[in-house]
C-alpha cells in the first residue's frame, strides 16, 4: 500500500467518533492558542500606555525670570495631561511614595519645588540644573520601568529643549544688541579716529612750536643773563648816584643854610652889581677899540701909580714909629691900585692873545653882558631860586635813592627771573621732549585707533543680528541640534507585527509536538505488513504534515483578518510556513521514532534550544555565548530570519537561504526516520517491554 493512501486511513481514524474528531480539532486549533491568542496580547502595548496608571506631583513653587514669572512645572504638567501618554494622577508628593510602594501607580514623576528656579538659573551668574524625578518599583513591573525611562528620556528632552530655547533666544538678543552697541562702537571709534587725526596735527603743531620756544626760551634765558649783569651794573650805579646826589644835596643844603640869608639881604647889591657888569661890558664893547690903543699905556699907568701908592703906604705906614692915621685908606689904595695894574696887565694880556682881533672878545663880553644882565634881572628872587634849586636837588636826592632801590629789586628780580628763564628752557627743552614723545605715540594711536574703527566695523559685520524669524528658526536648531534622521527601511507598524516571525514558527513546533502524541511517528499497518523502510517514514509523516498545513492555513487567517497582522509577501508567507511545518513535522517524528517515550521530551527539550537561541526578541548576539554556538545549528533560527522578510520585507535571501536548510533538516529527518523504521521491523526485548511508556 502506497504512503498517501497509509496517511489517509490514519487520518481518517479520526472521523470516528466525537472524541476523535474532538481531537483533530483541538490538533487544529492548538496553535492558535501560542501564535494568535501570544501575538494578540502582545499586539500593540505602546499603544495603550495610556491605561498605566502613574502619579503627578507638581511641587514646582515657579521663579521670576527677566521680569516675568516662569511656571515651567505647571506648563510640564499640562502639557503631559495633554499628551495622555500615561494614565496621570495628580497626586502630592507622600501620596506618590505610597502609591508607587503598593503598586497603586507603576511610577510617578515628580517636578521638585526649584524646578522653575534652577531653570532660569541658565541666564544668572549661577546656572544649576533642574532635575525630574522619576520614581519606579520593579517589583510592580520590571517591563514598565524600562518602557517609563524611554518616555521621561523623551520628556526630559522636551523640557530641556524649551529651555534651551529660551536661554538661546536671549543669547541671540544679546548678540542683537551686541551687534548695535558694536556698531556704536565703531563709529565712536570713527569719531576717535578723526579726533586723534586733528590730535595728530595738534602734536605736531605742538612740537613745532616748543621746538620755536625752545630757541626763544634760550634766548631769554641768554638776554635775562645780560640784563642781570646789567641790572648788576645799573645796581652799582645808581647806588653811586645816590651817593653821589645825597653828598650833593648835604653839600647844596649846607651851601644854602649860609648863602641863603646872604642872598636874601644881598639880593639888591647883586642885582647892582650885576647890571654893573652888564654895563660896563656894554661900555667896554663901545670903546674896544680904544681900549686896544690904550691898554698897554694904561698898564703901565697903573703899574706906575700902584708903585707910588705902595712907597708912600711903606714910608707912612709901615716905617714910622707911629703910623699915619690915614694908612687904612692908604692900603686900601694900594690894594686897590695893585688890582687896577693886575686887571689892567690881565686885559693887555688878554688883547695880546687875541692879535689885536676883538670879535671873539667882543662875544665874550656880549655873552657876560647878556649873563650879568639876566643875572640883575633875576637877582631879586635869586633866594627863591635858591630854595628852589634846592628842593629839586632834593627830590633829586629822593629820586636817586629810589632808583638805587628800584635797581636793586630790579637786579634781584632779574636774578630770579634768570633762574626762572634757565628753568623755563629745561622745562620747554622737557616739553619739546615730551611732545615729540607724544607726536610719536599719537601717531601709533592714530594707527591703533584706524585699526580699531576697522576691527569694530568688521567685527560688527561679525556679529548676528537676528530678527525674530531668525532667532526662532536658529534657537530650534541650536535647543536640539540633532536630529535622528531615522530611516525605517521595512517597517513593522507594532509589537505583535515585530514578534510574529518569532510566536508564529512556536505554535507550528507545538502543533507537530502534540500531533505525534496523537499519531504514532511510524505507521503501524506498514510495518506490520513489512513496508519498505521509507514508505513507512513517508507513511507517519505525511498525516502531521498534512495536519500542519491545516494549522497553518488557520493560524495566519485568524491572525490576518482577526488579529490584524499585515505581511509584505502574503502568498510566500504562507507557502513558506507550509514547508516549516513539513520540516518540523519530520524532526519531531524522528525524535519520536527514533527515541520513542524519551523523544517527546527531546522534542520539548530542542524547543526550548530553539527559542532561546533564535533571536526572536533581543539579537543573537545580546545571549550568552553558548546560544551564539548553537544558533547556525538549529531551524528556527532561520525561520525567523525568513519571517521578517517575508511579513515586514526586504532581501530574500535569508528566505531562499531558509529553504534550503529546511528542505536539507526534512530530507535529513525522513532518511533517519527510515533508519529508525528499519530498526523497528525487528523486535526486541526493550520493544516489547519498555522502561518508559507515555
Amino acid at each position: 500500500m502506497r504512503s498517501p493512501k497509509l496517511a489517509a486511513l490514519e487520518l481518517r481514524r479520526f472521523g470516528r467518533g466525537r472524541l476523535p474528531r474532538a481531537a483533530l480539532v483541538a490538533l487544529l486549533v492548538l496553535p492558535l492558542l501560542y501564535g494568535a491568542l501570544y501575538l494578540w496580547s502582545f499586539w500593540d502595548p505602546y499603544g495603550r500606555l495610556d491605561r498605566i496608571p502613574v502619579a503627578l506631583v507638581n511641587d514646582d513653587e515657579g521663579a521670576t525670570a527677566d521680569g516675568g514669572r516662569l511656571t515651567a512645572g505647571d506648563d510640564l504638567t499640562k502639557g503631559l495631561l495633554d499628551s495622555e501618554v500615561f494614565e496621570w494622577h495628580r497626586v502630592s508628593a507622600a501620596e506618590a511614595r505610597r502609591g508607587v510602594e503598593d503598586g497603586t501607580y507603576y511610577l510617578s514623576l515628580t517636578m521638585p519645588a526649584d524646578f522653575s528656579r534652577r531653570l532660569a538659573s541658565s541666564a544668572g551668574a549661577s546656572p544649576e540644573t533642574s532635575a525630574l524625578q522619576v520614581r519606579t518599583n520593579d517589583a510592580n513591573n520590571y517591563i514598565v520601568g524600562q518602557i517609563s525611562r524611554t518616555v521621561f528620556n523623551e520628556v526630559r528632552t522636551a523640557a530641556s529643549t524649551k529651555a534651551s530655547r529660551s536661554f538661546l533666544d536671549k543669547i541671540f538678543i544679546s548678540f542683537s544688541d551686541i551687534h548695535g552697541q558694536t556698531v556704536k562702537a565703531a563709529q565712536g571709534a570713527d569719531r576717535l579716529n578723526s579726533g586723534i587725526g586733528k590730535a595728530e596735527k595738534g602734536s605736531e603743531d605742538l612740537a613745532d612750536g616748543l621746538t620755536e620756544a625752545k630757541k626763544g626760551s634760550g634766548r631769554l634765558a641768554k638776554g635775562l643773563k645780560k640784563l642781570n649783569s646789567g641790572a648788576g651794573d645799573l645796581e652799582d650805579g645808581s647806588k653811586q648816584v645816590a651817593e653821589g646826589t645825597q653828598a650833593l644835596a648835604d653839600r647844596v643844603n649846607g651851601v644854602a643854610d649860609k648863602v641863603g640869608p646872604f642872598l636874601k639881604d644881598n639880593e639888591k647889591t647883586i642885582g647892582d652889581t650885576a647890571r654893573l657888569v652888564a654895563d660896563s661890558s656894554k661900555t667896554i664893547r663901545r670903546h674896544l677899540d680904544t681900549l686896544v690903543e690904550r691898554a698897554p699905556a694904561a698898564a703901565r699907568g697903573a703899574h706906575t701909580a700902584s708903585g707910588v701908592l705902595d712907597g708912600v703906604y711903606t714910608r707912612r705906614c709901615e716905617q714910622p714909629a707911629l703910623p699915619d692915621p690915614a694908612c687904612p685908606d692908604l692900603r686900601k689904595a694900594k690894594e686897590t691900585a695893585a688890582d687896577v695894574a693886575t686887571v689892567a696887565d690881565d686885559l693887555n694880556t688878554l688883547i695880546a692873545d687875541q692879535d689885536g682881533d676883538l670879535n671873539e672878545l667882543d662875544t665874550h663880553l656880549a655873552t657876560l653882558q647878556k649873563q650879568a644882565q639876566a643875572l640883575a634881572d633875576r637877582a631879586p628872587h635869586l633866594s627863591e631860586d635858591l630854595d628852589d634849586a634846592v628842593r629839586r636837588i632834593n627830590k633829586l636826592n629822593e629820586g636817586a635813592g629810589k632808583v638805587a632801590a628800584g635797581a636793586k629789586k630790579l637786579h634781584a628780580g632779574l636774578g630770579t627771573a634768570r633762574t626762572g628763564a634757565a628753568d623755563l628752557d629745561t622745562g620747554i627743552g622737557e616739553l619739546k621732549t615730551g611732545a615729540d614723545d607724544l607726536q610719536g605715540g599719537i601717531y601709533k594711536l592714530a594707527d591703533g585707533s584706524g585699526k580699531l574703527a576697522g576691527g569694530l566695523h568688521d567685527g560688527a559685520g561679525k556679529i548676528p543680528d537676528y530678527d525674530k524669524k531668525d532667532r526662532d528658526r536658529r534657537t530650534g536648531v541650536m535647543a536640539d541640534p540633532v536630529q535622528l534622521a531615522s530611516e525605517d527601511l521595512h517597517h513593522a507598524p507594532n509589537y505583535g507585527t515585530g514578534f510574529a516571525p518569532y510566536f508564529i514558527p512556536l505554535s507550528l513546533w507545538v502543533g507537530a509536538m502534540v500531533a505525534y502524541m496523537l499519531i504514532p511517528p511510524l505507521n503501524r499497518r506498514a510495518l506490520a505488513a513489512g513496508a519498505p523502510a521509507w514508505r513507512i517514514a513517508v507513511a507517519g509523516w505525511l498525516p502531521v504534515a498534512a495536519i500542519g498545513v491545516l494549522q497553518t492555513a488557520a493560524l495566519m487567517a485568524v491572525l490576518h483578518w482577526a488579529v490584524g497582522l499585515q505581511m509584505a509577501r502574503a502568498a510566500g508567507t504562507v507557502g513558506f510556513l507550509f514547508l516549516v511545518t513539513a520540516c518540523f513535522a519530520a524532526i519531531v517524528q524522528w525524535l519520536n521514532a527514533r527515541f520513542g517515550a524519551a523523544g517527546r521530551i527531546l522534542v520539548l527539550a530542542l524547543l526550548m534550544l530553539q527559542l532561546t537561541s533564535a533571536g526572536g526578541t533581543y539579537p543573537v548576539q545580546t545571549s550568552p555565548g553558548f546560544f551564539n554556538a548553537i544558533h547556525p545549528f538549529l531551524p528556527m533560527s532561520y525561520v525567523v530570519e525568513a519571517l521578517r522578510r517575508l511579513i515586514t520585507g526586504g532581501g530574500t535571501g535569508p528566505v531562499w537561504q531558509a529553504c534550503a536548510v529546511l528542505t536539507a533538516f526534512t530530507a535529513g529527518a525522513l532518511a533517519l526516520t527510515a533508519l529508525s523504521a528499519r530498526r523497528r521491523q525487528v523486535w526486541t526485548l526493550d520493544r516489547l517491554h519498555p522502561e518508559l511508556s507515555l
